[in-house]
Protein backbone atom coordinates (compact mmCIF):
# COMPACT_ATOMS: atom_id res chain seq x y z
CA UNK A 1 0.00 0.00 0.00
CA UNK A 2 1.29 3.60 -1.26
CA UNK A 3 2.33 5.66 2.02
CA UNK A 4 0.53 8.69 -0.01
CA UNK A 5 -2.44 7.31 0.82
CA UNK A 6 -4.87 8.84 3.42
CA UNK A 7 -6.94 7.10 5.41
CA UNK A 8 -10.15 8.99 6.21
CA UNK A 9 -11.65 6.24 8.65
CA UNK A 10 -12.13 4.58 11.10
CA UNK A 11 -11.11 1.05 9.83
CA UNK A 12 -8.07 -0.14 8.23
CA UNK A 13 -7.38 0.79 4.70
CA UNK A 14 -7.22 -2.38 3.46
CA UNK A 15 -5.14 -3.01 -0.38
CA UNK A 16 -5.88 -2.46 -3.70
CA UNK A 17 -9.06 -3.45 -5.38
CA UNK A 18 -8.27 -6.71 -6.91
CA UNK A 19 -8.49 -6.54 -10.60
CA UNK A 20 -11.81 -8.58 -10.85
CA UNK A 21 -13.65 -5.38 -9.16
CA UNK A 22 -10.79 -2.12 -9.99
CA UNK A 23 -12.26 -2.62 -14.08
CA UNK A 24 -15.25 -1.63 -12.46
CA UNK A 25 -13.52 1.73 -10.76
CA UNK A 26 -12.38 5.04 -12.62
CA UNK A 27 -9.50 6.16 -9.91
CA UNK A 28 -8.30 3.78 -7.22
CA UNK A 29 -9.98 2.08 -4.24
CA UNK A 30 -9.04 -0.42 -1.42
CA UNK A 31 -10.87 -3.33 0.14
CA UNK A 32 -10.95 -4.51 3.56
CA UNK A 33 -13.46 -7.35 4.24
CA UNK A 34 -14.57 -7.33 7.92
CA UNK A 35 -16.55 -10.24 8.21
CA UNK A 36 -19.02 -12.44 6.32
CA UNK A 37 -20.83 -13.45 9.28
CA UNK A 38 -24.68 -12.55 8.80
CA UNK A 39 -23.58 -11.28 5.43
CA UNK A 40 -20.26 -9.62 3.91
CA UNK A 41 -19.31 -6.01 5.86
CA UNK A 42 -16.02 -4.34 4.01
CA UNK A 43 -14.83 -1.37 4.58
CA UNK A 44 -14.05 0.64 1.20
CA UNK A 45 -11.69 3.77 1.26
CA UNK A 46 -11.56 5.76 -2.58
CA UNK A 47 -9.18 8.34 -3.34
CA UNK A 48 -10.08 11.58 -4.54
CA UNK A 49 -12.17 11.43 -7.55
CA UNK A 50 -12.34 7.85 -7.17
CA UNK A 51 -15.58 6.70 -8.22
CA UNK A 52 -17.43 3.44 -9.07
CA UNK A 53 -19.26 2.32 -12.05
CA UNK A 54 -23.16 2.42 -11.82
CA UNK A 55 -24.24 -0.98 -10.75
CA UNK A 56 -27.55 -2.60 -9.58
CA UNK A 57 -27.14 -5.19 -6.66
CA UNK A 58 -30.15 -7.78 -7.45
CA UNK A 59 -32.48 -9.20 -5.06
CA UNK A 60 -30.24 -8.80 -1.60
CA UNK A 61 -29.58 -4.44 -1.53
CA UNK A 62 -26.86 -2.63 0.05
CA UNK A 63 -26.54 -0.49 2.84
CA UNK A 64 -23.68 2.55 3.03
CA UNK A 65 -22.10 4.16 6.84
CA UNK A 66 -20.13 6.44 5.34
CA UNK A 67 -16.73 6.57 8.18
CA UNK A 68 -14.60 9.30 6.89
CA UNK A 69 -13.92 11.61 4.13
CA UNK A 70 -16.60 13.35 1.52
CA UNK A 71 -18.47 11.43 -1.15
CA UNK A 72 -21.14 10.80 -3.54
CA UNK A 73 -24.06 8.75 -3.72
CA UNK A 74 -26.63 8.73 -6.93
CA UNK A 75 -29.23 6.88 -7.78
CA UNK A 76 -30.62 7.13 -11.76
CA UNK A 77 -32.69 9.47 -12.33
CA UNK A 78 -32.22 11.32 -9.32
CA UNK A 79 -29.75 13.91 -7.92
CA UNK A 80 -26.54 13.14 -6.45
CA UNK A 81 -26.40 13.14 -2.87
CA UNK A 82 -22.86 14.71 -0.76
CA UNK A 83 -21.75 12.14 1.74
CA UNK A 84 -20.39 12.68 5.05
CA UNK A 85 -19.60 10.78 8.17
CA UNK A 86 -22.14 9.43 9.87
CA UNK A 87 -24.12 9.15 6.78
CA UNK A 88 -26.11 6.27 6.33
CA UNK A 89 -27.46 4.81 2.66
CA UNK A 90 -30.04 2.26 2.43
CA UNK A 91 -29.84 1.31 -1.57
CA UNK A 92 -32.87 -1.19 -2.17
CA UNK A 93 -32.61 -4.19 -4.40
CA UNK A 94 -32.84 -3.68 -7.97
CA UNK A 95 -31.67 0.63 -7.69
CA UNK A 96 -29.26 1.34 -10.26
CA UNK A 97 -26.65 3.72 -8.95
CA UNK A 98 -22.74 4.92 -8.16
CA UNK A 99 -21.14 5.65 -5.24
CA UNK A 100 -17.08 7.39 -4.75
CA UNK A 101 -15.23 10.01 -3.51
CA UNK A 102 -15.38 13.91 -3.96
CA UNK A 103 -12.79 15.34 -6.10
CA UNK A 104 -10.84 16.53 -3.52
CA UNK A 105 -11.41 14.23 -0.47
CA UNK A 106 -10.66 10.97 0.52
CA UNK A 107 -14.18 8.71 1.08
CA UNK A 108 -14.35 5.92 2.84
CA UNK A 109 -17.63 3.67 3.65
CA UNK A 110 -18.92 -0.02 5.22
CA UNK A 111 -20.55 -2.00 2.77
CA UNK A 112 -22.64 -3.92 4.16
CA UNK A 113 -24.30 -6.16 1.75
CA UNK A 114 -27.80 -7.78 2.40
CA UNK A 115 -28.10 -11.27 2.36
CA UNK A 116 -30.96 -12.92 -0.39
CA UNK A 117 -30.73 -16.13 -2.00
CA UNK A 118 -29.52 -15.51 -5.83
CA UNK A 119 -28.29 -12.42 -4.99
CA UNK A 120 -25.50 -10.78 -7.53
CA UNK A 121 -24.16 -7.84 -8.37
CA UNK A 122 -24.33 -6.28 -12.24
CA UNK A 123 -21.72 -3.80 -13.06
CA UNK A 124 -22.87 -1.07 -15.84
CA UNK A 125 -21.34 1.98 -17.65
CA UNK A 126 -18.93 4.25 -15.76
CA UNK A 127 -19.92 7.24 -14.59
CA UNK A 128 -18.34 9.89 -16.76
CA UNK A 129 -15.68 12.43 -16.50
CA UNK A 130 -18.53 15.16 -17.58
CA UNK A 131 -21.76 14.02 -15.12
CA UNK A 132 -19.11 13.71 -12.26
CA UNK A 133 -17.17 17.44 -12.89
CA UNK A 134 -20.72 18.92 -12.34
CA UNK A 135 -21.15 17.78 -8.73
Amino acid sequence: MSERVKNPGVFPVGEPLPEIFSKYFIGQAYLNPLTQQGGPIANVTFSPGCRNNWHIHHKGGQILLVTGGKGWYQAWGEPAQELRPGDVVSIPAEVKHWHGASADSWFSHLAVEIPADGASNEWLEPVDDEAYSQL
